[in-house]
């Protein structure tokens, strides 16, 4: 087990195996959904005990990141169904000041949403300076699901000119375009993809039916859009290749051992605000002598 002053760089390295800087050449199949970078079994404890130091690690760089108050963390995590999303957020994010996180959950389009560009309703979520902001799916499921499901963008109200055979591609640029806009004005973008296989989500989807406590989560349209298992590796894949850079890195994390996944989403995390140099903010002689002045009057007081 590292002491906790050698955490960092061990997770660093960790977390570096999973990290997509550069989308030419990406293929999805060279990721095992099932890796769990040889910590067997056995270092199933090791990894709990890894986990408590990443969100100690975690919860010191989210507090520095608001009073920093000068940049921000977009967290975009995608995923099939059934790849531990939400209770990977739960996990993960339960020792975050809750004021310096914001989670966002997006799910089938509204009507005014669909009266808007396909980015609209993320833009509206993103996070304030000093914030975390997590989106739970995103802006992304528009080069992800509705590729695979074309007849969607029919209720897009889309103009005929912009539904040529180019759209996604066109999208996929927009996208990349967006993020490094949000990259300039001091958001930083973090993409995770959680990497589940075939098999697994079907295990989970039986534990699912299985579990009265679970049952609301199942819905038959899941079992159906397995069929279309090929159809969706290949969008994440071209979404992947598009959009990785080093600024706005994917993390295309195994996800078949939640104890695992977790874990690296921790780091990737924790690893993301470093990265953006997060300090406390130095205060000025004013301030100082502001504070000196304070504690002398409380010297005072009863």
């Amino acid at each position: 087990m590292p002491k906790q002053n050698d955490f960092p760089k061990k997770m660093r390295k960790l977390v570096k195996r999973y990290r997509v800087t550069d989308g030419k050449g990406f293929r999805l199949r060279d990721v095992d959904p099932g890796d769990t970078a040889s910590m067997g079994p056995a270092y199933r404890a090791e990894a709990e005990q890894m986990l408590a130091l990443g969100k100690l690690w975690l919860a010191s760089a989210q507090d520095r990141l608001y009073a920093q108050d000068r940049q921000a963390l977009l967290v975009v995590l995608q995923a099939m169904d059934a790849a531990g999303k939400d209770s990977t957020i739960d996990h993960v994010m339960s020792g975050v000041n809750p004021q310096g996180c914001d989670v966002s959950s997006f799910k089938r389009p509204s009507s005014e949403e669909l009266h808007h560009d396909f980015l609209w309703r993320c833009v509206r979520r993103l996070p304030e300076r000093g914030k975390i902001g997590i989106f739970n799916r995103s802006y992304y499921e528009e080069v992800l699901v509705v590729r695979v499901h074309p007849e969607i963008l029919a209720a897009e109200r889309l103009p005929e000119e912009c539904l040529g055979d180019e759209v996604f591609d066109d999208r996929l640029q927009d996208i990349a375009s967006f993020e490094r806009y949000l990259r300039r004005n001091g958001t930083r973008v973090l993409k995770i993809y959680l990497h589940v296989s075939r098999k697994e989500q079907k295990k989970r989807f039986l534990a699912r039916l299985d579990d009265p406590k679970k049952n609301w989560k199942f819905s038959v349209g899941d079992v159906k859009e397995r069929d279309l298992w090929g159809d969706y590796m290949k969008a994440y894949e071209q979404a992947i290749r598009a959009t990785a850079t080093e600024e706005s890195p994917w993390m295309v994390v195994p996800a078949d051992n939640k104890w695992f996944t977790r874990l690296i989403v921790a780091g990737a995390i924790a690893d993301a605000l470093e990265r953006m140099d997060v300090r406390y903010p130095k205060l000025d002689k004013a301030h100082l002598a502001e504070l000196a002045a304070a504690r002398g009057l409380l010297a005072t007081q009863k």
